[in-house]
């Protein structure tokens, strides 16, 4: 059995591969349970979460423990890993590294879902975050649309600086500008990706003109979200996974609970996409609301273990 480190994952997975495996598997027939998160304590978020899947080539199973307040300690908040077996007949074949292979398959969930609901023509990318998660999230939509100006918001100006700095070397051809949560700025956006920790709504929903699109990615709490309940009014619905976002997602949850939304609103899943009988109107508002789910990690986990054996 192979053990395959995050230096590997990082060093065999570009954004092309594993977009393009991505929608290929999400077209093809897989066992999607939904996943566990259980807490350990009452007195603190400490969490075990488990998340297993699988299709006709393999049988894949991420186990995660999250303990936010593990940097007091010197210690990450976030261990994972992704133990992977053949479908034939159950033989163990790898054990990859999860944390890694969560940094792409999150960014890339995110770009395809942007191929499918984004306009084509789209120029003007305002993300909002600047963790470890950011850069990978800008390259993947900087891989499907052609964006010429990236706008960065985040608490930290020093992170975003740093971030800035980072993706103008990589990419001279594209704007790179640190900015502010206004309607300047969200009204002059094709594309708005959001990936923090944030509480509470990071924009108001009346901002967004028509014709854009909204990736939503960072919160994974009932009673909180990253947008408004007016974007989620303004728009046409899309979810990685209906089971776990309504589960999950307070970007959905408060407008059902406020009784303006409801879960046979959400147009489409991931799954759904590929095939579906949707064509994008040139005014239209779309969300994407993404919290994980196993058949990612296990697509992407897979083609980690093809291309490393």
């Amino acid at each position: 059995m192979q053990v395959i480190s995050s230096e590997q994952v990082h060093q065999t997975l570009n954004f092309k591969s594993v977009i393009d495996e991505l929608r290929l598997g999400f077209a093809k027939p897989a066992g999607t349970p939904p996943r566990n998160v259980y807490s350990l304590t009452q007195s603190s978020a400490d969490a075990f979460a488990v998340l297993p899947a699988w299709n006709d080539e393999f049988i894949g199973v991420k186990a995660f423990t999250y303990f936010p307040n593990n940097a007091n300690d010197g210690y990450e908040s976030l261990y994972s890993k992704i133990m992977l077996f053949e479908r034939s007949h159950g033989v163990p074949l790898a054990l990859i590294d999860g944390t890694s292979v969560t940094l792409w398959r999150t960014a890339s969930v995110s770009a395809l879902a942007s191929q499918y609901l984004s306009r084509k023509d789209a120029k003007h990318l305002v993300f909002f975050g600047a963790g470890n998660l950011a850069p990978y999230m800008i390259k993947a939509h900087l891989r499907v649309r052609d964006i010429n100006k990236v706008t960065v918001i985040a608490r930290n100006s020093s992170k975003a600086a740093q971030l800035i700095e980072q993706l103008r070397i990589l990419y001279p051809d594209v704007e790179f500008l640190a900015g502010q949560s206004n309607q300047q700025t969200i009204a002059s956006a094709d594309i708005v990706s959001c990936a923090t920790g944030s509480h509470h709504p990071l924009f108001d929903g009346s901002w967004l003109k028509e014709g854009a699109h909204v990736d939503l990615i960072g919160n994974h709490h009932a009673d909180c979200s990253e947008c408004d309940t007016t974007t989620i009014k303004r728009a046409s619905v899309f979810v990685d996974s209906k089971v776990n976002v309504l589960k999950e997602a307070g970007e959905l949850l408060i407008p059902i609970a406020q009784g303006v939304f409801s879960a046979s609103d959400v147009v489409a899943e991931l799954s759904e996409m590929h095939n579906m009988n949707w064509q994008r109107h040139s005014d239209e508002i779309t969300v994407f609301k993404s919290v994980g789910m196993a058949l990612s990690d296990l697509i992407t986990a897979s083609l980690v273990y093809r291309l490393n054996s």
